[in-house]
């Protein structure tokens, strides 16, 4: 028989656990959770919220409704031409003024509690932003703010504040911008192929204690277009313009006069069998390796004095640091009167022009790629140190080269004159006239002195090859002559041939790699980072 103790030993107690002490336990908990719960409806209360998280609550009681989102497609529906648009760079003219409008892209975004913190660039110019939420800005803004995909571009409507201490992480760094308004123009994807951040660090191999991320070139040059956003590359190809803009204006206040010429032609220009063919309707063309024949024809027009800047295409199976097959060429052709080195000091004294063109105004743009680059100042001579082919080889024979009197410069021998010539002359630009006639083309004209050599020379840039020019044959007959001897069929040349019959002026000029200038005047390692989007053997995108 079962007694009434026992029976009360064995029944379940209120919380369906079975002893005493587990049910003060579960009685506690239940009590805490209790709690928990009613703090939690009476912080929903206070904030004006229902327990249930009603949405329709949720926006409207959002006070910054309006100030934010994203437009969608602009396309051109509206024209706010009330807004006031200022770049980064000229708002230290607004600090403390009325609220003003930027664009830029969202290189960062941070929200942390009640405040975001944006950096905006623009450019290579960079401004820290900041949202709070307050009277007129809501948590829901701040929380979009913070939510932005890197590389984003946005519109913001902001007051310029002066700041008590600089801000080292961007450009402007006295000043902040307080947003009122924020809209996306134009959503970049969440997961980029490169980080900007990434893609700016200083190239320094030597550097064992820094990040070790390095992007390399050719996720560089697959993504070109988010590479090209760095601040380096801004500035390079910045000053990329600035050195065709100093050709151009320092040339035209020499009297030369700007032409375009064809790059699609009947023959190869060079000869030699270094062109691209392309099909020309029933036939075949090639593309140019060289205004060269234009520029001549142009001089025997009577223009005297001429340039050009455009694409130069050379067929090379060349994968080194230095070669493209297409670059920018920029050329220059001019009559004389007695003898070549009135156009070969022409052409010197325009590189020191312009060499003092790049420091004296786009000494920013320098800067900013030594930021990341190793740049070394670039030395020159004015005027220009001037040397003999048969010189250059001497001073190479007394480094213990061997080369001959008829051989080309190696680009090894190039570099190595180049040390030489900078130890003892203390420049990173000379001339080499002189050169053997064997490894000149066939419009070359012979030196009168010594059938071995030519009139005609290089120009170099920290050891580097960066034109090669020559008095050019004008007389009809001994160009005919010239050009068989280089094995070029004479009938693909005959128009230009023809135009020397008409009597032409002695005349000379050089062409120089655009790409080469930049890239040695900055002491880069790499033409592909002073071509916008580079074309060698193994690259034809993007």
């Amino acid at each position: 028989m079962v007694t009434e103790n026992e029976n009360a030993t064995k029944a379940p107690n209120s919380t369906g656990n079975e002893g005493g002490t587990t049910s003060k336990k579960a009685a506690k908990k239940q009590a805490k959770e209790a709690l928990k719960a009613a703090k939690k409806a009476e912080y929903k209360a206070a904030a004006g919220k229902s327990d249930n998280g009603n949405n329709a609550a949720d926006s409207a009681e959002d006070i910054s409704a309006g100030c934010y989102g994203t437009y969608g497609i602009i396309n051109s529906k509206e024209k706010h031409e009330e807004r006031n648009f200022v770049t980064v760079v000229d708002l230290k003219d607004h600090v403390g003024k009325a609220p003003v409008w930027v664009r830029g892209r969202v290189h960062t975004s941070r929200a942390k509690g009640k405040q975001c913190f944006l950096i905006l660039r623009q450019n290579s110019s960079t401004v820290q932003c900041i949202l709070a939420v307050g009277d007129k800005i809501s948590k829901q803004m701040v929380k979009f703010a913070g939510n932005l995909n890197k590389e984003s571009i946005i519109d913001i409507e902001a007051v310029a504040v002066g700041v008590p201490s600089k801000i080292e992480s961007c450009t402007e760094q006295s000043l902040e911008l307080s947003i009122q308004q924020l809209f996306v123009v134009s959503q970049a994807k969440p997961q980029l192929p490169l980080q900007i951040e990434d893609a700016s660090r200083p190239d320094n191999p030597d550097d064992t204690e820094g990040l070790n991320i390095r992007v390399n070139q050719d996720t560089r040059l697959d993504n070109r277009v988010l590479d090209l956003r760095t601040p380096a590359n801004q500035a390079i190809f910045r000053l990329e313009a600035g050195v065709c803009r100093l050709f151009r204006d320092i040339l035209t206040a020499k009297g030369f006069t700007e032409i375009h010429t064809p790059k699609i032609i009947s023959a190869a220009s060079e000869g030699g069998a270094n062109v691209f063919t392309v099909s020309y309707f029933k036939d075949s063309a090639y593309l140019a390796q060289s205004p060269q024949l234009y520029k001549q024809m142009a001089i025997a027009a009577d223009f005297d004095k001429v340039f050009t800047v455009g694409a130069v295409f050379r067929a090379e199976d060349s994968n080194t640091h230095r070669h493209l097959t297409e670059f920018v060429g920029l050329d220059l052709e001019m009559s004389f009167k007695y003898h070549y080195h009135e156009v070969l000091h022409t052409i010197g004294n325009t590189f020191t022009d312009i060499f003092k063109g790049l420091r004296d105004q786009y000494s920013k743009e320098i800067e900013a790629v030594r930021q990341q680059y190793r740049v070394e100042p670039f030395k020159f001579l004015e005027p220009p140190l001037i040397l003999q082919f048969s010189e250059g080889v001497a001073m190479l024979r007394e480094a213990g080269v061997e080369t001959g009197d008829e051989e080309d410069l190696s680009t090894p021998n190039e570099k190595l004159l180049g040390r030489l010539v900078k130890a003892k002359y203390d420049t990173d630009f000379y001339i080499l006239d002189k050169f053997p006639l064997a490894i000149r083309p066939f419009y070359t004209m012979p030196d009168p002195n010594n059938p071995i050599y030519s009139n005609s020379y290089d120009m170099f840039m920290r050891g580097e090859e960066i034109l090669s020019g020559a008095q050019r044959i004008h007389d009809p007959d001994f160009l005919t002559e010239r050009a068989k001897h280089h094995g070029i069929d004479i009938s693909k040349i005959a128009a230009y041939i023809e135009s020397f019959r008409f009597g032409c002026p002695p005349h000379a000029g050089g062409g120089i790699g655009m790409e080469r200038v930049v890239m040695l005047y900055l002491g880069l390692d790499n033409i592909r980072k002073t071509s916008m989007f580079p074309r060698d053997p193994k690259r034809l995108t993007p």
